[in-house]
């Protein structure tokens, strides 16, 4: 389940702050069988805000819950009003070079697999392949009464159609695509069922307080387990959903390596902490690998 955050995480003391060789990750990286763990760090040079560190949506921001979504039509309209007007940026979105070079590792077979926690599909753009959406993805739509599963595009069509003129200025788009509305500019926004059999419609990711799918986890783990070690990039492992992988993997004494500007709450299990920001780490991985992260990518799954 993922709980509601926390807004910061303060490292066990005497631990010591991460470095910046990137030497143990290259090393790593060579010798292959990585599985990579991302956050929603890697995001932020896309311009998608991250949780927390300095910044972090967190400070002005409460992500809608599960139980506030299925409960409260009005909460329903809020966070509809405001993740339409918040999908158009996503949909602007272009991976950049920490997704690149991630792809990069991929196509070279450093990779064992990419587990992401993020939403917005820019490892997907970015080349790679097999992502697991830990979390789900904002580009598909489900329903919670037939559980009829559609693109993200389709709705935002529908919506656009019924809400002509909707287009009140957004304070702040948040990781989960949710943009900073008040209930004055929401007001009156018309909520769409389900085309097939009226039911409500969720955008097909796990709300804070809904639990990740089982058998996703089930794969995950499964993931860790054959890994060489576990590279985390750009996640504060605050919520167990991804914490759990960490853990799993110190356990089993895989080496698990940490890139992330801020401590995160996996810092006691890793190997290895450097704190860069990630595009610049992960280029400079890739051309000590002489890897060349690739100029032409594909479209991203939010383009209209």
């Amino acid at each position: 389940m993922r709980t509601r955050p926390t807004l910061h995480w303060t490292p066990p003391p005497g631990l010591p702050p991460a470095g910046t060789d990137l030497q143990p990750v290259t090393e790593a990286l060579r010798a292959g069988g990585v599985l990579v763990l991302s956050g929603a760090g890697i995001s932020t040079e896309s311009g998608i805000p991250a949780y927390r560190g300095e910044g972090g949506s967190l400070s002005r921001h409460t992500p809608m819950t599960y139980q506030e979504f299925t409960a409260d039509p009005l909460a329903r309209r809020r966070y509809w009003a405001r993740s339409h007007l918040g999908w158009r940026t996503f949909g602007r979105a272009l991976p950049n070079a920490g997704h690149r070079a991630v792809a990069a590792f991929a196509r070279h077979g450093l990779l064992s697999g990419v587990i992401t926690q993020n939403v917005d599909g820019l490892h997907q753009a970015g080349g790679s392949e097999g992502v697991v959406e830990l979390h789900g993805s904002l580009a598909r739509v489900r329903c919670l009464a037939c559980e009829n599963i559609t693109p993200r595009h389709d709705l935002a069509v529908r919506l656009e159609e019924a809400n002509a003129g909707f287009a009140p200025v957004a304070a702040a788009v948040n990781p989960d695509g949710d943009a900073d509305l008040t209930d004055e500019q929401v007001a009156g926004f018309r909520v769409l069922p389900c085309a097939e059999c009226g039911g409500v419609l969720k955008p097909d990711v796990v709300f804070f307080g809904e639990s990740v799918p089982v058998r996703r986890i089930e794969h995950c783990r499964r993931l860790v387990q054959e890994a060489r070690s576990l590279l985390v990039l750009g996640s504060s492992l605050t919520v167990m959903s991804g914490l759990r992988f960490v853990r799993q993997a110190a356990q089993a004494d895989t080496r698990v390596l940490i890139v992330n500007r801020d401590p995160t709450r996996g810092d006691q299990f890793a190997h290895t902490r450097v704190g860069l920001p990630l595009g610049t780490a992960l280029t400079s991985v890739a051309e000590r690998l002489d890897l060349p992260l690739g100029g032409d990518m594909p479209p991203s799954a939010y383009e209209a």
